[in-house]
């Protein structure tokens, strides 16, 4: 008569296996927002239209947020800081592009200034960060 204990097992038990895959799942989606860097605003949306691509590592981030403070790569400045870090800029590389960022609650006026601002400096390659339209349009 045969016991329990003879039984033999046809099955390989994988639960440790896949504990192993969510444990490197959960520390590579850990570690890849982690390099994500910037200051968080809520974009407006706009239609899915193609939008000229700048991602050179040369590219400029100008972010307005709802209290109207301006910042240039997460650096705050006034908008006659502003004026002169991007005339540096633009002296040492013509054409650089700048992507402006601003909060859809935010106030129209700063948003202009920002943009009044490139105009005087003379950068011309200007891009307006937005969302993706929601419900497919």
């Amino acid at each position: 008569m045969a016991s329990a204990d003879d039984k033999s097992y046809d099955d390989i038990n994988v639960t440790p296996m896949v504990d192993l895959y969510l444990v490197l799942l959960l520390i590579f989606i850990i570690m890849t927002t982690a390099g994500v860097q910037g200051v968080k605003v809520n974009l407006p949306s706009a239609s899915k239209a193609s939008s000229p691509k700048l991602d050179q590592p040369k590219t400029q981030a100008i972010t307005i947020d709802t209290q109207g403070k301006i910042r240039l790569n997460t650096l705050p400045v006034t908008l006659a800081e502003l004026e002169t870090k991007l005339g540096q800029l633009k002296a040492a590389t013509p054409a650089v592009p700048v992507v402006v960022r601003g909060d859809r609650q935010s106030q129209y006026q700063g948003i202009m200034d920002v943009l009044d601002v490139l105009g005087r400096v003379g950068i011309n390659q200007i891009g307006l960060a937005t969302q993706p339209a929601k419900g497919g349009k």
